[in-house]
């Protein structure tokens, strides 16, 4: 019985892990549509993850959407998504795309990709 549930448990995906302090660490792949290029929209996400502390990066990709990776703290990464959904001035979002992913601690900054 305990292998059994021990099987079934390295079979999930767990989307989320613990920092030393206990604090739920988690991981969001986000995909923006609308009017969000040209916009600031990716300087603009840089500078609001790294007031909340998230890690990751953002791009925008050739269809005219942007994507993004973030990694933190549970509640500072939902208040990053919070604001993709809104963007900055200029924007105007129709769609925010969320895909909850391991959290794996790789990055050690907030960066543009290009």
């Amino acid at each position: 019985m305990q292998e059994n549930l021990s099987n079934k448990f390295s079979k999930l995906k767990i989307k989320w892990a613990c920092s030393e302090g206990g604090a739920v660490k988690v991981r969001a792949h986000v995909f923006v549509s609308g009017r969000v290029q040209g916009v600031f929209f990716r300087s603009e996400t840089r500078h609001e993850a790294r007031l909340r502390g998230v890690k990751g990066w953002v791009r925008n990709l050739p269809d005219g959407r942007v994507e993004a990776v973030f990694e933190g703290e549970e509640e500072a990464v939902k208040a990053l998504i919070d604001f993709c959904r809104r963007g900055p001035p200029g924007a105007k979002v129709t769609k925010v795309e969320v895909r909850w992913e391991d959290y794996t601690g790789e990055f050690h900054d907030f960066e543009i990709k290009f």
